[in-house]
């Protein structure tokens, strides 16, 4: 049996109304396709589990995303809009910008499928091919700082060499598993507007103030004696 989570009714209940019934058409359709479906929250907006994570809505402002796991193996690319937007169906505002009912749950069917065989998302299982200097933005953590505006400020005021050491630091997971934890901690500390290694520059900060006291210190002594 599937399992819902409580946190995604009250994620639906405090979103603008023309998108409460878009999420609540999805969520449906979903556990219809994927009886065994599992629900939870990650990096604030809804994820549907199943061997493994399958597809996520979020709703915004003016319009609603929803999109695929494992999404360039299931749906085809679609046009400019699709590509401004979070997922692979643009910017959903009404019901009727969805496919069917039919084509969706096809779709969901097809990413349980992936899940059971172990296939890995392409866009996830390998860096794409770039220039030298250039700075390549994971597919999932640029969605993940689209459905988080703190988290994704933070990061469009931090320096390319910033960015760089979370890009690397997510790059680096050996297990999605490993991947996974990472970008939740890096949405996290995003949002608070912290840099990836904003302990050890705590870290520093601390043992420069050390080494200022035990200086001030010093002088104080050597000033003592020679009076």
């Amino acid at each position: 049996m599937g399992k819902r989570d409580d946190r995604i009714d009250a994620y639906i209940a405090r979103s603008a109304e023309f998108a409460r019934p878009i999420l609540t058409h999805l969520r449906e359709i979903v556990h219809e396709a994927c009886p065994d479906v599992e629900e939870t929250m990650k990096w604030s907006f809804p994820h549907f589990l199943y061997k493994g994570m399958i597809c996520n809505m979020a709703s915004f402002k003016e319009h609603c995303a929803f999109g695929f796991w494992k999404g360039s193996l299931i749906v085809e690319k679609g046009g400019g809009e699709v590509e401004k937007a979070m997922g692979q169906f643009g910017r959903i505002s009404k019901l009727s910008d969805l496919p069917s009912k039919k084509v969706l749950s096809g779709y969901i069917k097809q990413a349980m499928k992936l899940n059971e065989d172990g296939v890995k998302s392409p866009t996830r299982s390998k860096p794409k091919e770039k220039t030298p200097g250039e700075l390549v933005i994971p597919d999932d953590l640029a969605s993940a700082l689209r459905a988080n505006s703190a988290a994704s400020a933070t990061f469009e005021k931090f320096s390319p060499s910033n960015r760089r050491e979370y890009v690397d630091w997510l790059n680096e997971a050996k297990t999605q598993a490993t991947r996974t934890r990472r970008l939740e901690q890096a949405v996290q500390w995003l949002a608070e507007g912290k840099p990836r290694n904003w302990k050890c520059m705590n870290c520093q900060a601390f043992q420069l103030r050390l080494l200022d006291q035990k200086t001030r210190e010093c002088d104080v002594e050597l000033g003592l004696k020679k009076s």
